[in-house]
């Protein structure tokens, strides 16, 4: 028999199951989100596991510690910069749902704490009988006289939006409105948005997500706007957004072919013009006429090679007209990545990981070429750019580590100067701990780097109760951070912390990232039991006192590890995953997610994503860790079907769960802080029972 008949007979074989597979698949029912029967079970389920883990000695004083920290006044007041205000979302015990505010620029720098209240979501709550969450605003350029407010039911990604006037703090009677859909919207003029949302029969693709851009011009109806662009169906969708340099408004249109694939047009003289840059490439932003490029793959020009996740820029004019003329911006080398570019009226910021440490710079460009400086932060740490102004080179930055309070610094990128705005308090006494970072040899001989946060005097005799946490996709780096709640219920309750950076993140790059995605997703699984292995081997921890926990993609991760290999960990902690990867890509916003994982319907592909999908590959006669699920009803991005499904199969399959679902919080699980701290007492509970 040759070879392609062969492979041709194993293809409808897979196909053939596959389709068995999701006949006989019993807890389909529970995919029905408000289903009478399947929110029985959740019902019955939540309740067993609230009433058994609030029992819990450590509960109470768990969720007091945590709402006190949630609510407190002494939290960092981020900044978003419109014009001449800054604005502020806020949460605390007065404001369960939360308030919009702002003030003047001026009060702000000088830590004045009397805001103007432009929304209360509390009091909008009571009056809709609608539980609000603020979900962002875009306002309209150079007044911002105007925004586009987004508001969100129960914290699902669909919004609503509402045109808002800052001034009178109220909506619009007339002005532009958005139903409930996943939608983007930004000004191009004071009468005119450029907008992709569900505008009806045909116009989402499979993903979810619009695959029309549309201008919308006022007092027209939506359904009325022009199309200016449309893709296909089985595309990932279709944005529209508005760059900015200085004056100058650019509207762009990105077509998303793949997860991590796409066209991008520019919007001009009445066309959409498609720009000749690598379809896997990210535009960062225009500066100065120079259009920024984060590199994904190798791009030759001019047979020049310009490497895999550097960043450079091209002459925006000029690459309209055919030339490539490309500045190097950065490349990074093989232990180093771009985590953030922003920029500021005149520079550009770069925030770069170099091995897992943040690193911050300033580049200008002057006599077309780059030039860098590096700003003077503290070492070994985190740090994020949090907001930058538009009409000066004023930024804002915070700098964190495992146990130094966020810190929020204004800086000034033509000065480069920077100094402390205001710091978290210090919710536990971090001088106790000591943070060391280790690398643990992969299956394949990857070395793959870690955190360890414990007490100064720990004791390697394998005693020690272990969380160990991680992400592994998407090309999203997980860096060291403080957080007072883990430092309240977990280190100090004598936890050891353990922060794993394995691939599938962008900890090291593209590379790093695109080593662990489709048929390569098993080095993701073999990163995190390296290190596993590596803390049981140093005697820092177990089996009996390891556990761990990821969230989204990170509890696919945490539910192959204890599907894959149970006997290294007693606790897991699974918050809104994905766990059945047969159906993942027919589930909400699954099939946005296909460039990651694979497309199961595609035997070849399947013929990978079954040998770990955790919903697949459970047994009877294993001995499993007894398994927190957490998923929220309102998740409108990873259906809580996965983990309603994976708790009723092992509870059949006469395993012992813990499953909590909570009515809203969208993905993020929780939207209030009373939610959020209900949510780590159950956490937190949970790890200490198991793991001491």
């Amino acid at each position: 028999m040759n070879t392609k008949k062969c492979i041709l007979i194993q293809w409808v074989i897979l196909a053939s199951f596959f389709i068995l597979q999701a006949q006989d698949d019993p807890y389909l029912w529970l995919e029905e989100v408000e289903g009478e029967k399947a929110l029985a079970f959740v019902g019955e389920q939540s309740k067993a596991t609230f009433d058994s883990l609030s029992k819990e000695k450590e509960y109470k004083n768990i969720y007091d510690n945590s709402l006190k920290i949630y609510n407190s006044p002494d939290k960092i007041p981020y900044p978003t910069i419109y014009g001449d205000f800054i604005y502020n979302s806020w949460k605390d015990k007065d404001h369960e749902r939360g308030i919009w505010r702002r003030m003047s620029k001026t009060e702000y720098l000088r830590k004045d704490t009397v805001w103007e209240v432009l929304l209360d979501l509390d009091q909008m709550t009571k009056n809709d009988s609608i539980p609000w969450v603020f979900a962002g605003a875009t306002g309209l350029y150079p007044k911002y006289d105007r925004f586009l407010v987004s508001l969100s039911k129960g914290g699902v990604d669909a919004a609503v939006v509402r045109e808002f006037d800052p001034t009178t703090k109220s909506f619009l009677q007339d002005g532009f409105f958005i139903d409930e859909a996943k939608s983007d919207v930004a000004f191009l003029d004071e009468n005119t948005v450029m907008v992709s949302t569900d505008f009806g029969e045909n116009t989402m693709t499979t993903s979810g997500y619009a695959r029309q851009v549309k201008l919308w011009n006022r007092g027209t109806l939506l359904k009325d706007a022009k199309l200016i662009y449309e893709g296909d169906s089985k595309d990932v969708g279709c944005f529209g957004y508005v760059l900015r340099d200085d004056t100058v408004n650019y509207p762009i249109i990105l077509n998303y072919h793949t997860t991590f694939t796409g066209s991008a047009f520019l919007w001009m003289d009445d066309k959409a013009v498609k720009l000749d840059v690598p379809e896997d490439c990210n535009i960062q932003g225009i500066l100065n006429n120079q259009l920024i490029l984060d590199l994904k793959s190798d791009w030759e020009v001019q047979e020049r090679i310009y490497p895999q996740g550097s960043l450079i820029s091209l002459n925006l004019p000029d690459l309209l007209e055919g030339k490539k003329e490309i500045q190097l911006i950065l490349q990074p080398d093989e232990f180093s990545s771009i985590s953030q570019v922003s920029q500021t009226q005149n520079k550009l910021l770069v925030n770069v990981l170099r091995n897992v440490i943040g690193e911050l710079h300033i580049y200008s460009f002057d006599k077309d070429k780059w030039e860098q400086k590096k700003v003077p932060t503290m070492d070994f740490g985190t740090i994020y750019i949090i907001e930058s102004d538009a009409s000066s080179d004023i930024y804002f930055c915070q700098y964190e580590n495992f146990l130094h309070p966020s810190t929020l610094y204004v800086a000034d990128a033509t000065e480069n100067s920077l100094k402390p705005y205001t710091s978290l308090p210090t919710y536990f006494d971090g001088s106790k701990y000591e943070v060391r970072q280790f690398k643990s040899t992969s299956k394949d001989g990857t070395l793959v780097p870690y955190f360890v946060v414990s007490a100064k005097n720990i004791k390697n005799d394998g005693n020690n109760p272990t969380l160990l946490y991680g992400y592994g996709g998407f090309e999203i780096p997980v860096a060291p951070f403080y957080a007072g709640t883990f430092g309240t219920s977990w280190l100090d309750s004598g936890g050891v912390f353990v922060l794993a950076n394995i691939r599938g993140g962008g900890e090291y790059g593209p590379m790093w990232h695109q080593a662990g995605i489709k048929e390569k997703r098993q080095n993701v699984f073999d990163d995190f039991y390296s290190v596993a292995e590596n803390l049981i081997s140093k005697k820092i921890t177990s089996p009996r006192h390891l556990g761990i926990m990821g969230g989204s993609n990170g509890g696919l991760l945490v539910g192959t590890a204890f599907t894959q290999r149970p006997e290294l960990f007693n606790a897991v902690a699974c918050l809104n995953p994905l766990l059945d990867m047969q159906r993942y890509s027919k589930l909400l916003a699954g099939a946005s997610w296909i460039g990651e994982y694979g497309d199961p319907d595609k035997p070849e592909e399947w013929a990978y994503l079954q040998k770990y999908s955790p919903y697949q590959n459970l047994k009877k006669e294993v001995q499993y860790p007894d398994v927190y699920f957490f998923t929220a009803t309102t998740d409108d991005r990873v259906h809580p079907g996965h983990a309603r499904k994976m708790a009723a199969k092992m509870i059949d399959l006469g395993h012992k769960v813990y499953f909590y679902e909570n009515t809203e919080g969208g993905h993020a699980g929780s939207s209030t802080n009373e939610q959020r701290a209900t949510e780590d007492a159950m956490l937190f509970s949970y790890f200490l029972m198991k793991l001491n």
